[in-house]
C-alpha cells in the first residue's frame, strides 16, 4: 500500500477519479441508466428503477461503492481504487457490475 494521504491529496485523486467515471458514463447514457456528480457523490440511476451509489469518503481516505444490496470499500493504492476485502479493482467491478445489471457487455474507457 502506499503512504498515506492528506486530506487534500485524497480529495484531488477521489475528485479525479469520481470526474473521470461520470464522463465517460455519461457517454454510455444511452445504455439504460443516467449518471450525475454532485459534492462527491456519483449516482447511476437505471431507467428500470435502482441505483448504484459511488462516493469519496474522506474520512476513511476511500472511496466506496453500492450496488444493489453490495457495498464496497476502495484504498488508494499505486494510482487505482482497490478493494479492501477482495483486492477488486474499482473500475472492473463497477464494469462488472454494470454488464451484470444492464445485462451486456459494459466496457468503462481507461
Amino acid at each position: 500500500m502506499t503512504e498515506p494521504m492528506d486530506e487534500k491529496q485524497f480529495d484531488l485523486l477521489a475528485d479525479r477519479t469520481l470526474s473521470a467515471l461520470v464522463e465517460a458514463l455519461g457517454e454510455m447514457e444511452d445504455e439504460g441508466f443516467e449518471a450525475d456528480l454532485e459534492s462527491g457523490v456519483l449516482t447511476i440511476a437505471f431507467d428500470s428503477g435502482g441505483k448504484f451509489v459511488v462516493n469519496s469518503h474522506r474520512a476513511a481516505r476511500q472511496i466506496w461503492m453500492a450496488a444493489g444490496a453490495s457495498a464496497w470499500h476502495f484504498d488508494p493504492v499505486d494510482g487505482r481504487w482497490v478493494g479492501t476485502k477482495g483486492g477488486e479493482d474499482l473500475l472492473d467491478l463497477l464494469e462488472a457490475k454494470l454488464s451484470e445489471r444492464l445485462g451486456q457487455p459494459l466496457r468503462l474507457p481507461r
